[in-house]
């Protein structure tokens, strides 16, 4: 009866892993390249900096797990999943040229900027999705 969870565990095990090790990297790379350190804003309280970072978070997840269902293999989900990490850092590359307060903005907690930046990360991250094939 439980035949079959069993033997997909392994690749069960294999894909969530990897989904996991590509949403890490993707927010050690955002962290890197905003001015700003989110991780202190939100622990200070900084809503915009919270709306902000859980926008881009959804963002990279929605095509990651569309990469892991796509996918027939793991080096093929993660080559959909590096893609779409370097589309939502490009996303914020783009906001800060559209808005070049942004940066200043989100650590000021100014909620309309964080609600942008999340709305524009999580917007792009469905087109994403569904264009992994």
């Amino acid at each position: 009866m439980f035949d079959p969870i069993l033997n997909a565990l392994p690749a069960f095990g294999m894909y969530f892993m990897s989904a996991i090790a590509l949403l890490a990297v993707f927010l050690t790379v955002y962290a890197l390249i905003t001015p700003y350190d989110e991780v202190t804003l939100i622990r200070s309280g900084n809503v915009a900096a919270s709306i902000s970072l859980g926008g881009a978070l959804i963002g990279i997840a929605l095509p990651v797990a569309v990469a892991v269902v796509a996918s027939h293999n793991l080096v093929l989900m993660l080559g959909w999943g590096l893609i779409a990490c370097l589309v939502q850092l490009v996303v914020f590359m783009v906001s800060r040229v559209a808005l070049p307060q942004i940066t200043q903005d989100i650590p000021a907690d100014k909620l309309s900027a964080g609600i942008f930046l999340a709305a524009l990360s999580i917007g792009v991250g469905i087109i994403n999705a569904a264009c992994i094939l």
